[in-house]
């Protein structure tokens, strides 16, 4: 099993900055692929970012020169930093992962992506205009 849990939600203004984080516990491999996935109400999920063990990053180009994604893989965390937020970026937030446990695994890891195996309960982001 593994566990995601976000954090570093919050509500900001236009133009503002925010930084949310996920960390993973349990089963986790040095091998993944992981990413963030919002949505708001009403709406359908959007990937938004992804990045796997080799350190290659993908973006959707809603969030692309605007959010970064990184990862601390000493401690298990992921990160999104988003800068110049604007109202249609307010949604849920989740992080995503798959964790490879072998070499004959294989995955595809892509910015646009909103399906992971280990998905966290998220957190919320409010841009206030």
């Amino acid at each position: 099993q593994v566990q995601l849990e976000e954090s570093g939600g919050g509500s900001v203004q236009a133009g503002g900055s925010l930084r949310v984080s996920c960390a993973a516990s349990g089963r986790t491999a040095s091998s993944y692929c992981m990413g963030w996935f919002r949505q708001a109400p009403g709406k359908e999920r959007e990937g938004l970012a992804s990045i796997d063990s080799d350190g290659s990053t993908s973006y959707a180009d809603s969030v692309k020169g605007r959010f970064i994604i990184s990862t601390d893989d000493a401690e298990n965390i992921l990160y999104l930093q988003m800068d110049s937020l604007k109202p249609e970026d307010t949604a849920m937030y989740y992080c995503g992962a798959d964790f490879l446990y072998s070499d004959y695994e294989i995955v595809r890891c892509y910015g646009e992506r909103n399906e992971y195996n280990w998905v966290g309960q998220g957190t919320q982001v409010t841009v206030t205009s």
